[in-house]
């Protein structure tokens, strides 16, 4: 028996019982839907429905009695012939070379959109679907934390993955906008376990500055600090430097710091979501464990690895226990927590904003480099600087709605 394949496109004001009433048509005639799909901007609707008829006076039937809908309806319909071997190459393009490109900031102008589409068209590439992930912005009322994120699927074959992401990471930088670009494969789809640096990430302070500052040392501890987290120098012996300028500072002031983290905009909505989802969530700092436990309490976290600091009768002896978790050492931890929770590395994500993060960055299925140091940003595979943390939520795939549901 003969077919037929149409395209049917439908544009107008969206209103209840349109896709019943479109659908009702074809079932009397016996069509197959191929496949269907819509969008809904501002009330106004897109839908597509490719469809098989058999050939001769039911396609013909068909067809008119569509258009009489859509008459009825108040909407437009158009119409087009799918070739059989067209739909068989648009078949078997189906489950092959797709992507997920992520844009966000605290606002998306045409600028930003324009700059990443035209990488995507100059690669001859498909864009399947645009998402918006964020909910809708007031032009009346001020946003206490504006924030906007688009996600488009894009289809085609990418022979140089790292130089599209080297366009990106530059227009990032040049028109102050995130850009993430991962393969759409299973395991960006099922991430389970999460891992952050501490200090200048999770919280908005480095914790050991904070320190020296109360010991008197804060100038020599901030620079050694600054050097270490830019790669300038390394990280052990950075650490052993500092830690000899705070021998003798009183363990009150270490408990008086804990107590007054600046937790990070976004984190505990990150947090929160990721647990609420399953994901299991660690710390992983060169910093310190005294710091991490008191945040691990606080924000509900699975895991925390940093560095011990040794206390006699209440004061720093200006020693450590243990290893130095330095940048190995945090993707050896990330590795360890993974297979103890039987994860695979490509469903990890880390995201830290230093040199000693870069490591576990790489290690990681995703690595995000977050308010980075410019060396970080050059190196990760994407970045963070427009917004808080809770940006990671839309590198994942999750929606507004989705989120504020939870709690």
């Amino acid at each position: 028996m003969a077919t037929e394949i149409y395209l049917l496109n439908i544009s107008g004001q969206d209103k209840p019982g349109l896709t019943s009433s479109l659908t009702c048509v074809l079932s009397e005639y016996g069509a197959k839907i191929l496949d269907i799909g819509q969008a809904n901007i501002h009330d106004t609707l897109s839908l597509g429905m490719m469809f098989e008829i058999q050939s001769g006076e039911k396609s013909a039937a068909v067809l008119k009695d569509l258009l009489f809908k859509a008459y009825e309806l108040g909407i437009s319909a158009k119409f087009s012939p799918i070739s059989l071997g067209d739909y068989e190459k648009w078949v078997k393009l189906q489950g092959k070379h797709r992507y997920i490109i992520t844009i966000l900031g605290e606002k998306l102008e045409a600028k930003q959109i324009s700059e990443v589409t035209k990488v995507i068209s100059d690669k001859n590439l498909n864009i399947d679907a645009i998402k918006r992930l964020t909910g809708r912005l007031s032009l009346v009322e001020k946003e206490e934390y504006p924030r906007a994120s688009v996600q488009l699927s894009i289809r085609g074959r990418i022979d140089n993955k790292s130089e599209f992401t080297e366009k990106f990471m530059k227009i990032s930088q040049e028109l102050d906008v995130d850009i993430a670009f991962q393969e759409d494969d299973i395991f960006r789809r099922n991430r389970r376990l999460v891992c952050f640096d501490m200090d200048s990430t999770l919280i908005q302070t480095e914790v050991i500055d904070e320190l020296a500052e109360r010991a008197g040392v804060g100038e020599q501890v901030k620079a050694i600090t600054e050097s270490a987290m830019n790669g300038e120098i390394d990280f052990k012996e950075s650490f052993k430097a500092r830690m000899k300028l705070l021998k003798g500072l009183d363990e009150a002031v270490l408990q008086e710091i804990a107590k007054n983290l600046p937790i990070t905009k976004g984190a505990r909505r990150l947090i929160d979501a990721l647990k609420s989802y399953g994901f299991k969530t660690a710390i992983l700092s060169g910093g310190f464990t005294y710091f991490g436990n008191h945040l691990k309490e606080e924000l509900g976290m699975d895991y925390v690895f940093a560095n011990q600091l040794e206390i006699i009768d209440g004061k720093l002896t200006g020693n450590y226990l243990g290893e130095i978790v330095d940048g190995d050492k945090k993707a050896e931890y990330l590795r360890e927590i993974a297979k103890k929770e039987g994860i695979d590395i490509a469903q990890t994500i880390a995201v830290g904003d230093g040199a000693n993060d870069l490591a576990m960055l790489n290690v990681a299925g995703l690595g995000i480099a977050f308010h980075a140091k410019p060396k970080v940003k050059e190196n990760a595979q994407s970045s963070i600087s427009s917004i808080g943390l809770d940006g990671v939520l839309y590198f994942l795939g999750y929606h507004d709605r989705q989120i504020d549901l939870i709690g």
